[in-house]
């Protein structure tokens, strides 16, 4: 063939073929590699846990933790705020502004008793009690607008959350749960999967006592005569009528407590719920039933 004919042959086949743009450029075949391998990728062996210390051993520090002998609560001791700061239990705040829209929303029934459970099985609360989270702090934003008349306990409460919802005809305790308990209270079904029967609530500690122990505060510890007539001295320190519970037609809803022992409402220490069956198992053995009596 000469040189012509492979002229003419090429100038054909172009005329064919579709004209040259981004749509259709393509690497040529085997000029791209897949360098990736697996965990090491990067060229490393250490495969992500880095080179020495907590990193390697995947053994973290504590919360607050500053690398160093000096933390910052040491270098600045004139600060008493610092002291034993990693210590110290903590309470992610939910205001009535918020408590209001769970109810408007039907997130939360009013109709029941309201603790924790319930406000975690709204979606929009979050804690973690294995980061020294104790439960939830009910704040005073939106209190001018609280018009919720609720039976609900928490873990920490103001005088002025106290008023805003005593005048409205409701009623406030503040309980104190254990570690153990509120990870329960956080995620009741994954614990009844288990089969064990439903431990006791503890005590406060020392120095919690006397906070669950006042009236003033509401405390689930408190004289229940006391806490009367705090609720009187209340409202005339902040000028409303105090609504008489006894003519309320919830009276029985708002009047319904737990044990100090007692971590769910209507249910026992001891009692064993067998979400299969759909049915209550209860200890009969006289030495079960002393060790969980309250």
């Amino acid at each position: 063939m000469g040189s012509r004919q492979i002229t003419e042959k090429s100038l054909a086949m172009l005329r064919s073929l579709p004209r040259i743009s981004l749509a259709n450029l393509r690497d040529n075949p085997g000029s791209r590699k897949n360098n990736k391998r697996g965990r090491g990728q990067y060229g490393g062996d250490k495969h992500g846990a880095g080179n020495k210390g907590s990193n390697q051993r995947q053994n973290y520090m504590r919360l607050g933790y500053e690398t160093g002998n000096n933390p910052f609560y040491l270098r600045m001791p004139h600060e008493s705020y610092y002291k034993g700061h990693h210590h110290r239990r903590e309470y992610p705040p939910i205001s009535l502004l918020q408590l209001q829209k769970l109810i408007d929303t039907d997130r939360v029934d009013i109709d029941k008793p309201i603790d924790i459970a319930s406000i975690v099985k709204s979606g929009l609360y979050h804690f973690f009690p294995d980061q020294k989270h104790f439960g939830v702090n009910l704040t005073d934003e939106g209190a001018d607008i609280f018009a919720a008349k609720i039976n609900i306990e928490v873990q920490w409460a103001s005088e002025q959350v106290i008023a805003a919802i005593e005048k409205n005809g409701g009623v406030i305790t503040t309980a104190y749960y254990d570690p153990h308990s509120l990870l329960l209270l956080k995620n009741p079904k994954k614990f009844f999967e288990t089969g064990q029967a439903i431990p006791r609530r503890m005590i406060p500690p020392p120095d919690a006592i006397e906070y669950y122990t006042s009236a003033e505060m509401r405390g689930y510890l408190a004289d229940p005569e006391k806490i009367s007539e705090d609720r009187l001295r209340l409202a005339q320190k902040y000028g409303y009528e105090l609504p008489v519970l006894e003519n309320d037609s919830n009276y029985s809803m708002l009047c319904e407590r737990k044990d100090p022992r007692q971590i769910f409402y209507g249910l026992e220490p001891g009692w064993v719920v067998n979400l299969k069956d759909k049915c209550i198992l209860k200890p009969k053995d006289e030495e079960l039933l002393r060790f969980y009596a309250s």
